[in-house]
């Protein structure tokens, strides 16, 4: 089964890729998604990393308040989207 960890305070100039490679040392990293504005094209600063459930948790516990690319990186399970109403 695989976890989806939600990957914020992110420097705006990472990549997939530089994500990827922080996650892979804890696990199988299934995926990486990091957010754009829809708008400017712009990257937000946060993404989505969904890896297998035990290197998940520990990739977490580890990297939560890390230094990454000079800021501290929020890591945590992600929590599925509120519904909103469509106008």
């Amino acid at each position: 089964m695989a976890k989806n960890i939600y990957v914020g305070n992110l420097p705006w100039s990472s990549t997939e890729e530089d994500v990827r490679a922080a996650f892979e040392s804890y696990g199988e990293v299934y995926s990486v998604k990091l957010i754009n504005d829809r708008e400017t094209g712009r990257p937000r600063g946060f993404g989505f990393v969904e890896m297998e459930d035990n290197g998940a948790l520990e990739a977490i516990e580890n990297l939560n308040g890390s230094d990454f690319g000079g800021r501290n990186i929020k890591v945590n399970e992600a929590r599925p989207r509120p519904e909103r109403p469509r106008w």
